[in-house]
């Protein structure tokens, strides 16, 4: 039981860091949409790598699809449903924090919005 309740707190904790860099990445978006696009551009082309309608998938989209995928995670976590599923633990820390990190360095590096979610 004691590698469980271990597991309990650092999956809540990588949840947290994980929803923390995703909401920073809609603040700061601009940089990274501004990879996108060519050295002079309109405002027409910023608004269609910024919030165009799916099924383009631009970056608005693919971070509010995180943020409901999230609600969705945080839910069963925190309902109990797979809070002390050891399996279910380290999946789950492995694949925040590794997506923390990359995140950090996709806001940080100033990627191409098609990093993060690439258009159909």
């Amino acid at each position: 039981m004691g590698r469980v309740s271990g597991l309990v707190p650092s999956r809540f904790l990588t949840l947290l860091a994980h929803l923390v860099v995703v909401i920073t990445l809609f603040w700061s978006r601009d940089s990274n949409i501004q990879a996108c696009l060519p050295l002079r551009f309109t405002p027409e082309e910023y608004d269609k790598q910024d919030v165009h309608p799916l099924p383009l998938c631009r970056l608005v989209a693919a971070l509010s699809v995180t943020l409901g995928l999230f609600a969705v995670e945080l839910a069963g976590f925190l309902s109990g449903v797979s809070m002390f599923n050891s399996t279910q633990s380290l999946i789950s820390i492995g694949a925040h924090c590794s997506a923390s990190v990359a995140l950090s360095f996709f806001m940080f590096e100033r990627w191409e919005c098609t990093t993060y979610w690439k258009p159909f």
